[in-house]
């Protein structure tokens, strides 16, 4: 599984991180976690507003910070697939 956080470091940004963080941890998955921090790269998501979420590819949210049950949600949705 590949997730991506989009964002510039700002105090949301790592926020989303934490939360994706303790989400894998706390449901025992294996994810590569990458941290996008190129405004073109993540424009080219279509994302225009941060941070943004992407699973497998998959733009889950964007502008806002999920909380960990959300995205646990998205996890699980990714593996069932």
């Amino acid at each position: 599984m590949e997730i991506k956080v989009l964002g510039t470091g700002c105090a949301r940004c790592k926020a989303l991180e934490q939360n994706v963080m303790n989400a894998l941890a706390e449901m025992g998955v294996a994810a590569d976690v990458e941290k996008v921090t190129d405004l073109n790269k993540i424009t080219d998501y279509g994302v225009m507003m941060t941070p943004g979420l992407v699973i497998n590819e998959k733009v889950k949210v964007f502008g806002r910070v999920p909380d960990k049950e959300e995205i646990k949600k998205w996890i699980q949705e990714e593996i069932s697939q």
